[in-house]
């Protein structure tokens, strides 16, 4: 348990560091890979790859919803995540979105997934292969998972 709490803290440290500008967004996939991993392995779900692609898509929703001031999982021109991914090219099988706004810090997004039933069944679906988590303007995260192809 410790290992993971030191994990947290690294992770935390590393989106931490730097403010973000009004513009600015930041691709977290990296750097929360192996904490998620982790996380499935815990629950004996197979681990994720990243996705160019899926990442796009999270950036323009998180951009999206800083520019226009909302937040949902309903983009401003009423799309859904499945309409987000798939304008990326991103053909799937299995898609799903998490957001949050607020949390200061990588750690802090994971936990609280971590402890809501709808957004830990997104973290650990089987259906799930890959994944992109992005961090937008005013500490907006999204998450977006998925499976291509099938």
């Amino acid at each position: 348990m410790s290992l993971r709490i030191l994990t947290i803290f690294i992770l935390a440290m590393t989106l931490v560091a730097t403010p973000l500008t009004a513009q600015e967004l930041r691709d977290a996939s990296e750097s929360a890979r192996a904490w998620l991993n982790d996380y499935r392995a815990q629950k004996n779900t197979p681990a994720l790859g990243t996705s160019p692609p899926l990442t796009k898509a999270a950036a323009a929703h998180a951009r999206d919803m800083a520019r226009k001031g909302f937040f949902s999982h309903k983009g401003s021109d009423g799309s859904s995540v499945a309409d987000r991914v798939q304008r990326q090219g991103y053909g799937y099988c299995f898609v799903a979105e998490n957001i949050a706004k607020g949390q200061r810090d990588l750690g802090a997004v994971l936990q609280s997934w971590a402890g809501s039933k709808g957004h830990r069944r997104n973290m650990l679906s089987r259906e799930a292969r890959e994944f992109a988590l992005v961090r937008g303007p005013g500490n907006i995260w999204v998450m977006v998972l998925g499976r291509s192809g099938c």
